[in-house]
């Protein structure tokens, strides 16, 4: 008869989930120590979120009590289609090509949850899905599911780094994956040499202060500083470039989740159009995107910006 565990992650694959671990929960004392390094470095930019709680982050039991194990899962996100080079348009990050990921990864894990108090009803739980103060990758990587690379992204043999973590931190024990990934970045600097900005300050360290997605999603100030402007490189929302770059991704391959297909104008976007959106028609348009992360006057900012650096 199959484990819990082994129900679990086939339950975990018909949902759609492309890789599945499961830990035991644990104190993360050396990781705290490396946020604590991070936030004093103020890395961490104007994202105070950061550092609040610290500690919660790394202890889940914290963030749920009675919790004893975490199911670590990985969505592949890829879509096979490429940014259009042209100068009235702006480039938009993968990830925010189709639906909201929260949505969708909020919504498969609450089913997998509920399968998992259908076979015991003493099994409670709590869905985490990158809002919430936990270290997605760190777990990711304890349950086997690949390395943190050089650019501080989840890289998996299978899929590169296009993928989507998420976790439910659950009230039973389980059966433990003990065999982690070990890190194939090797002597590779290609993230690092291909960041226009130098956001990647050292392997596995990015300032965010620098880098391109954390301005374009995260900061709030009403322009840029002269760096971001002059190295947008195409970039409206997000950036992509140190995954692009990252020889892991040749292993790419198309998601079968329908819902992260680009929606129209989500991969390249009409500058023009975005600058003339009004707050109802802005709220229609990325409704369930998330895109909507930076608001509409963050999105105006970011177009009115690449408008001005491509006249330079």
């Amino acid at each position: 008869m199959a484990s819990l565990s082994e129900k679990i992650k086939q339950k975990s694959f018909e949902l759609g989930f492309h890789k599945t671990g499961i830990v035991r929960v644990e104190s993360l004392t050396e990781e705290e120590n490396h946020l604590r390094e991070w936030l004093a470095e103020n890395y961490h930019g104007e994202m105070q979120w950061m550092e609040r709680e610290p500690e919660k982050r790394a202890a889940p039991e914290l963030l749920f009590p009675g919790a004893r194990s975490i199911i670590v899962v990985a969505l592949n996100y890829f879509t096979p289609f490429e940014h259009e080079e042209n100068s009235s348009k702006g480039k938009v990050s993968r990830y925010a090509w189709g639906d909201d990921y929260h949505d969708v990864l909020k919504e498969k894990l609450r089913e997998l949850l509920a399968f998992i108090k259908s076979e015991n009803e003493a099994a409670e739980g709590k869905i985490c899905v990158d809002t919430a103060p936990i270290m997605d990758k760190v777990w990711a990587a304890r349950a086997g599911l690949g390395w943190i690379g050089k650019h501080s992204n989840l890289i998996t043999k299978d899929y590169g780094s296009w993928v989507f973590l998420g976790e439910i931190l659950l009230n039973l024990e389980l059966e433990y994956d003990t065999d982690k990934v070990s890190d194939h970045c090797g002597s590779c600097t290609a993230c690092l040499d291909a960041c226009p900005t130098g956001a990647i300050v050292e392997p596995y360290i990015v300032d965010s202060r620098k880098c391109l997605s954390y301005a374009t999603i995260e900061l709030r100030a009403p322009e840029f500083p002269d760096e971001i402007t002059e190295n947008l490189n195409g970039w409206l929302y997000g950036c992509d470039i140190c995954q692009d770059v990252c020889p892991w991704n040749r292993f790419e391959k198309p998601t079968m989740e329908e819902r992260f297909a680009p929606r129209t104008g989500n991969v390249s976007a009409d500058l023009d159009e975005i600058l003339a959106l009004s707050p109802e028609k802005y709220a229609e348009k990325f409704r369930r995107s998330a895109m909507k992360r930076t608001k509409l006057a963050g999105l105006q900012r970011n177009a009115t910006a690449l408008k001005k650096s491509r006249k330079k």
